[in-house]
């Protein structure tokens, strides 16, 4: 069974649309759809604060997606979020309960 992930950016005040700006590069999630086990990724906005990025992402494991998260940090992409982010990113890995 896939591993989703729900991956929430907070971002400094006015800052949502340049997170937005550098996901919707060949550096972003084009990079992260090319990831081995990458089965989907979706990016959304919180409708009451355009600032806060959500991402929910599906991976063949989570082990794949560990893999992806030290694959973004040895690019350095996380320290380049560094300047637009307000906290840490804030990573939860969900289980799914398909019989409730």
């Amino acid at each position: 069974m896939s591993q989703t992930t729900h991956v929430v950016f907070a971002c400094q005040a006015g800052k949502g649309a340049d997170l937005l700006a550098i996901l919707g590069s060949d550096q972003g999630l084009v990079a992260t759809r090319a990831f081995e086990g990458c089965e989907s990724v979706e990016a959304y906005t919180d409708a009451d604060n355009p600032d806060t990025i959500v991402l929910w992402e599906k991976f063949a494991t989570r082990a794949d997606h560990e893999a992806y998260l030290g694959w973004r940090v040895e690019t350095g992409m996380i320290d380049f979020l560094g300047s637009i982010l307000a906290s840490d990113l804030q990573v939860t890995y969900l289980d799914n309960h398909p019989g409730v």
